[in-house]
């Protein structure tokens, strides 16, 4: 029959069936062989897993970028995770003037310590040449080998060689802030479009990164500049030599109450008072302003007790719609028989810190009483010590020494050494070294203020 005529026979292959058109149904698709498509979808299949690394790499290095405030460590952040992204051994961050025309800063990262000895006296780069190809014509720019790129202008004497480039402008509002530049990726291929997409969709997480950044600086500019306008400028003091320093808080925008005044009364004493409205608002510097006002008319009454002028303070706090709570110390350094003393009473307010001529330093332990706007009718004790000539009384407030989850004893005795270091200085430069050296983290502001006690030679005496 015509079927087992045409069958198979033993040791025959089993026919291979075509379609109508007289093609093999195995056959690729694309025309290839069957092994090339195998190593066509493994090459995807890279590819995907590639693409899906770097997308996690990414989304990493978006939270990292854009947890950071500070402009010039999230300038130096962004450099450094388009280098890890596409793997380049060089970065740079070139940020734009004003005009948007040059260069005003540029910020290299990846050069050992060799190169950058190579560079030394070298000026940095102003946006010549091909780096200032991407500032006129701020498209992503892929190069195989500079020296042939007609715009390139060749490398000063001592930069390591460089053949690859990849560059991305970096926009803030629709404005070019600056451009990425990355060179010689690690296994010494050229960039590709792969590289040059993770770059684009980093470069638009820096935009974001870079506006917050700034955001938070004027913020933080703000908030400072409306303290200090709060705080008195101190007046005019001789014989005694004085000086202060207020820092704010880390946290953008946090206006602080810490506050410091000072005044020679006709008595020829010095009145010092340091204090710190609890709270870091617009509310709690507004209140910090009128209780310094308050507290000014009320020592500058001749012969009152420092802790009568706080009883008095307390009781008009308690009287206003919304009674805030503050620390303050409230001391006089008056002449009392051929010598300096030492009269002060304190609402809660860490103890003064005392500077004898002879080195000694040391911290005058009392009973702190209750803060201001707690319980009216509650009286502070008054306090009195002895100061020799020349020595130095240092008033501050907690945010110099606190650090939270440690014993505050730790950062009086971190502030107590630094003040030892610094005792001969004139007592500005001292208060700016406390301020700068305070053993605090920086999350509340802080204000310090110092008195250094002249000799008693006819002084206070009409």
């Amino acid at each position: 029959m015509a079927d087992d005529r045409n069958g198979p026979r033993d040791g025959d292959e089993e026919p291979r069936t075509r379609d109508a058109a007289g093609e093999d149904p195995y056959a690729s698709l694309l025309g290839l062989p069957l092994s090339s498509d195998l190593n066509r979808i493994g090459e995807q299949l890279h590819a995907l897993a590639r693409a899906q690394s770097t997308l996690q790499e990414l989304l990493q290095a978006v939270v990292d970028i854009t947890g950071d405030l500070e402009l010039p460590r999230v300038l130096r952040r962004i450099v450094r995770t388009a280098m890890d992204l596409v793997g380049a051994r060089y970065g740079a961050m070139g940020v734009l003037d004003e005009e948007g025309r040059l260069l005003d800063e540029f910020i290299p990262l990846g050069l050992s310590a060799q190169e950058l000895a190579d560079l030394k006296g070298v000026e940095l780069p102003r946006g010549r040449g091909l780096l200032g190809h991407l500032i006129h014509h701020p498209e992503p720019l892929r190069v195989r080998d500079i020296s042939r790129h007609p715009e390139s202008a060749g490398f000063p004497p001592g930069h390591p060689p460089m053949n690859t480039l990849l560059g991305v402008a970096i926009s803030v509002r629709g404005r070019v802030y600056g451009n990425l530049y990355l060179a010689e990726r690690k296994d010494g291929r050229p960039f590709d479009r792969h590289d040059e997409g993770v770059i684009r969709a980093l470069a638009g997480t820096a935009g974001v990164a870079i506006e917050n950044a700034r955001l938070y600086h004027q913020a933080r500019n703000s908030a400072e500049q409306f303290q200090r306008l709060l705080l008195p400028r101190l007046p005019d003091l001789r014989p005694f030599a004085a000086g202060a320093a207020y820092r704010p808080a880390s946290a953008p925008a946090a206006v602080g109450g810490d506050w410091y005044d000072a005044m020679r009364l006709p008595d020829g004493a010095c009145v010092a008072v340091i204090g710190d409205v609890v709270g870091h608002d617009l509310r709690a510097a507004a209140d910090m302003a009128q209780i310094r006002n308050m507290l000014r008319a009320l020592y500058y009454d001749r012969g009152t007790p420092p802790s009568t002028s706080l009883t008095r303070l307390d009781r008009i706090i308690h009287s206003l719609d919304e009674a805030p709570v503050a620390t303050a110390l409230l001391a006089r350094l008056e002449p009392v028989e051929g010598a300096w003393q030492l009269h002060w009473s304190s609402a809660g307010h860490p103890p003064p810190l005392l500077l004898l001529p002879d080195g000694r330093v040391r911290y005058l332990d009392t009973d702190p009483g209750l803060p201001l706007g707690v319980a009216a009718d509650l009286a502070r004790p008054d306090h009195r010590e002895s100061v020799p000539v020349d020595s130095t009384v240092v008033l501050y407030t907690d945010g110099l020494v606190e650090v939270p989850g440690q014993s505050i004893d730790e950062g009086l005795a971190e502030l107590a050494a630094t003040a030892s270091r610094h005792a001969g200085q004139p007592p500005e430069e001292l208060c700016r070294a406390l301020a700068e050296h305070h053993p605090s983290d920086g999350h509340d502001d802080m204000a310090v203020l110092a008195l250094r006690t002249p000799p008693l030679t006819g002084y206070g005496r009409t």
